[in-house]
């Protein structure tokens, strides 16, 4: 039997402003569209908005 794929997958959100990328979590069920943050972006050195871009 083939194995159920699981609800939690790891996504990377890349910065709006410069190559900066974050990875984390993500459950598939509770949260069905591209999941957009507002984080601090290290490169930048201030706040952006994060865009899930793809699974891992």
């Amino acid at each position: 039997m083939a194995k159920k794929k699981g609800n939690v997958v790891i996504i990377r959100l890349k910065s709006s402003i410069s190559p900066h990328c974050y990875y984390t979590k993500k459950n598939r069920k509770n949260t069905q569209g591209k999941l957009e943050l507002r984080k601090y972006d290290p490169v930048a050195r201030r706040h952006a908005i994060f865009v899930e871009t793809g699974k891992l």
